[in-house]
């Protein structure tokens, strides 16, 4: 009987063992269930946080983009008013020199005139006199003086057609 009971006590104590070991077995399978389960989750997160970062970088690259055009199309309308003011500029840089031209010139036409004026009034001085001088033996009807021979000499100063169109 006593191998009964020591049968019977085996027989427990295997039973324990494998109920030890199933219990060490499922809490091992526990364990790894748990590992999975939180490995399933840092996948997931880790993925969420990869999907968040390209959508962020999509994001970021749009607004380049956007920002990219917003400074052509700026850079572009600079440059064409870079354009159109060279072009006022040099425009008005030939009408300068046109004008500076013509008033060399019509400086030195007044110059002219002046020196002429000069010369015809100094001129006129030297021929003015009160005395009356008979010219062609006397006769009275023909230039009685030397002052009425100095108008023809002496026309009023006329500016030339040329000058005046300017």
């Amino acid at each position: 009987m006593a191998s009964s009971s020591t049968g019977a006590s085996s027989g427990s104590s295997s039973l324990a063992l494998q109920n030890s070991a199933s219990g060490s077995e499922g809490c091992a399978q526990e364990q790894n269930q748990i590992m999975d389960q939180r490995k399933r989750k840092r996948m997931i997160s880790n993925r969420e946080s990869a999907r968040r970062s390209r959508m962020r970088k999509q994001k970021h690259l749009g607004d380049l983009m956007a920002q990219v055009e917003q400074l052509r199309g700026q850079n572009a309308q600079i440059a064409h008013g870079l354009n159109v003011t060279t072009e006022l500029y040099l425009s008005i840089e030939a009408d300068n020199s046109i004008l500076s031209a013509q008033a060399a010139e019509l400086s030195n036409r007044l110059q002219s005139l002046n020196e002429i004026i000069s010369y015809m009034s100094s001129a006129s001085l030297l021929f003015e006199s009160d005395e009356l001088v008979p010219v062609l033996g006397g006769d009275d009807g023909f230039m009685n003086s030397w002052n009425a021979s100095a108008a023809w000499m002496n026309p009023p100063a006329m500016a030339p057609a040329d000058i005046l169109m300017y």
